[in-house]
């Protein structure tokens, strides 16, 4: 997976309750009648919500087949076919399973050894429903934080329906069981780290003052067991118009250190290193992000940076030590630089390597690079091509050269019509060992999948693929459905989809995937090109494609879907208004839609990097003409789309789905609208609430796009 630009602040959870806005009623603004529908639980608000959701199950439930759909969708989702993805510590592998008798999971762990098995023995660490059960909530897992590699001390996150926000509980992994009287943070979207046993450094809810603008956590905070949260000591302080304020410990033997991060907006950060009660700034251009290794610096370039008489190109990683670096020499190694097509996609780290993925064309390639005479020498990984690679170290620092697994790293490969496959590799040899392989959900024999190129607006070059079904032809008259992202450098690799093949392939329906300027397909300048004033480029993209598959036969206008989730459900709402004569049906998920207000709700303010500020006038008269609530107009013949979102949803507000639903139906729009109650920003909770989701989406576009 590719890592997230400032881990730390997509891993600082909105610190604002889901609650806190839950029954407030916004004031009226005399531009927007709808804000009463912000209300994310407000009674007024809910019952327009299950009104809605009312009239679209009954517009698609009596769909032929869709009971069947969605059991097969259910049944590939709890297949114990699919590949246990793990997590390494120590001489575990932790693995969170879901399926039809755990439908909210399990938090289980085994060996190597026994993982390398065709039916490995599991040991429950924590039962997700057993507790959820026993505590009368409906936990959700959202991840652990561990004190160390063979340590008892762990950190569980559980959210309440899916929501960003946590509750933090300390768990002992050997016992099993909660530690009474242990760390304990109430739910708010918090950032915890070990500093040692009994010492955490904290990023939460602290009180008024304490949040920034764009509501994470403006403090960090000294925390000692036993210590009453209210007197913990504050440690680092960001701005309140910053994003947020993070911290990273390192606990490597021999190379410990704590680095504290100021996020000013979603790209840009400031960093210091923090040791014997001192901060030391580090300096570093503001939108590179620096990873500390041992006694080695690597550092990703966002922007070209000129040192002396040489510019490194941006998209570039570079290597120098940290001793050097701090005592100001500028001497760099690239081990990756980019080209017209190829870019950085992330890297990991062996104890003595590192490990680089990259974008080829929007196909997977990774390299490994190992210091050989005072020099950094890389070498290609030989793995399949081309689809989606990801090569990742399975090394734990804090075991350092006693780890068994130091020179180990996993190989995962997939594309649309190939299952993932998951391998075992070690830098001292090429050979891979298959440890585990996901069934084939579909039959995929007579498909298959190619890439073409649209030329957009200003004549840039757009890829993206197609995925054909069985003896489908390009005759104009094919169900299609175009997917796209476009934003925040989140690229759109190939990916095997068992519901899209069981529902969608082998029905007869194609999939398309645009690779989109906004995306991170061709690194920054790639993603870079298509935001603030320039995001425009994005839509004229998607668009382009669509015309490009109407002119190449793929499609007509009558049978051409598109989807997006997220910054995805901005780009389908914006392309539906501004060119609703191409399309017949919007799957519209999660979405942006309200752009006038986007900054004001949730974490909407941490995304003024990407689309800018509608309080400046400026800004707005650039925003404005693509924001899809400011733009959709009475008398216009759009194609009716389906919105969904959910209810729990605190990163995008679900009032943007229902006030655009709602000023649509008054301008006299027909649409479907359906609001999940639980599943925060992915949608659903657990696989029977995905599978039903899915199921009405794909109701929904064969009813729009089948052959007629």
């Amino acid at each position: 997976m590719k890592r997230p630009r400032h881990e730390f602040v997509l891993a600082l959870l909105l610190a604002i309750s889901p609650m806190t806005l839950a029954n407030a009623e916004p004031t009226p603004h005399p531009e927007d009648p709808f804000v009463w529908l912000e209300a994310v639980q407000g009674d007024k608000a809910l019952a327009w919500v299950r009104e809605r959701n009312a009239v679209t199950r009954r517009a698609l439930d009596a769909t032929p087949g869709f009971d069947a759909t969605r059991s097969r969708l259910k049944s590939i989702l709890d297949s114990r076919d699919r590949i246990p993805l793990f997590t390494r510590r120590g001489d575990w592998l932790y693995n969170l399973w879901q399926d039809e008798r755990h439908p909210r999971g399990l938090w289980r762990r085994t060996s190597l050894a026994e993982y390398r098995k065709p039916l490995p023995a599991w040991e429950t660490v924590l039962d997700l429903d057993a507790l959820g059960h026993a505590e009368g909530e409906n936990w959700v897992w959202a991840g652990a934080a561990c004190l160390g590699p063979n340590d008892a001390e762990c950190l569980i996150k559980l959210s309440r329906g899916g929501a960003d926000a946590t509750v933090v509980r300390e768990f002992d992994v050997d016992r099993k069981a909660f530690v009474e009287g242990g760390f304990a943070l109430p739910e708010a979207k918090s950032s915890v780290h070990w500093l040692k046993r009994d010492t955490l450094l904290v990023g939460t809810d602290f009180g008024p003052g304490t949040l920034t603008e764009s509501g994470y956590p403006r403090i960090v905070k000294r925390w000692q067991r036993g210590q009453p949260l209210a007197e913990a000591r504050t440690v680092f302080e960001a701005e309140k118009t910053d994003v947020a304020a993070g911290a990273w410990v390192d606990r490597t033997p021999g190379h410990e250190r704590v680095v504290f991060q100021r996020a000013l907006d979603f790209y840009t950060s400031q960093t210091w290193l923090w040791h014997d009660e001192h901060l030391q700034p580090i300096d570093k251009p503001l939108d590179a992000q620096l990873h500390f290794w041992r006694d080695q610096l690597l550092i990703e370039l966002r922007s070209d940076w000129a040192v002396g008489d040489r510019t490194w190109r941006q998209g570039s990683l570079l290597i120098t030590t940290v001793k050097a670096y701090l005592a100001g020499e500028r001497s760099f190694q690239a081990l990756f630089t980019p080209t017209d097509t190829r870019a950085l996609a992330d890297f990991s780290l062996t104890r003595d390597q590192v490990l680089v993925n990259l974008h080829d064309n929007v196909a997977g390639r990774a390299e490994r690079w190992a210091l050989k005479d005072g020099r950094w020498a890389g070498q290609p990984i030989r793995a399949p091509f081309p689809g989606t690679l990801s090569v990742q170290g399975l090394h734990d620092p804090q075991l350092g050269a006693s780890d068994p697994l130091a020179e180990a790293y996993t190989v995962s490969y997939t594309d649309f019509l190939t299952p993932d496959t998951l391998s075992l590799g070690d830098t001292g040899g090429d050979t891979l060992e298959l440890l585990k392989s996901r069934p084939r959900f579909f039959d995929s024999d007579g498909m298959r999948a190619e890439q073409r190129f649209a030329t957009s607006k200003d004549g840039t070059r757009v890829p993206y693929f197609v995925v054909w079904p069985k003896d489908a032809k390009a005759n104009g008259i094919n169900p299609t459905l175009l997917y796209g992202y476009g934003g925040f450098e989140v690229p759109l690799n190939p990916w095997y989809s068992g519901a899209m093949g069981a529902a969608w392939y082998e029905q007869g329906g194609v999939l398309v995937v645009a690779n989109i300027r906004g995306g991170g397909e061709f690194g920054p300048g790639w993603h870079q090109a298509a935001t603030k004033a320039h995001k425009q480029k994005s839509y004229d993209d998607f668009i382009a494609v669509a015309e490009d598959l109407i002119a190449q036969k793929v499609t007509n206008p009558r049978q051409l879907g598109i989807q997006g989730g997220s910054n995805g459900g901005l780009l389908v709402g914006a392309v539906m208004v501004q060119r609703p004569e191409l399309f017949n049906a919007v799957v519209c998920q999660v979405p942006l839609l309200d752009m006038r207000r986007y900054h004001r709700l949730l974490a909407g303010a941490s995304w003024m990097a990407e689309y800018g500020d509608p309080d400046l006038p400026a800004e707005w008269a650039w925003i404005e003409p693509y924001s899809p609530y400011q733009n959709v107009r009475p008398g216009v013949k759009y194609p009716s789309p389906l919105f969904i979102t959910s209810t729990r949803d605190d990163r995008v507000h679900p009032g943007h789905a229902r006030k655009m639903a709602a000023r649509m139906i008054e301008q006299g729009h027909e649409l479907l609208y359906y609001e999940n109650i639980e599943g925060g920003h992915g949608g659903a909770a657990d696989n029977a609430q995905r599978a039903d989701m899915q199921a009405l989406e794909f109701a929904y576009l064969w009813q729009r796009l089948a052959h007629r």
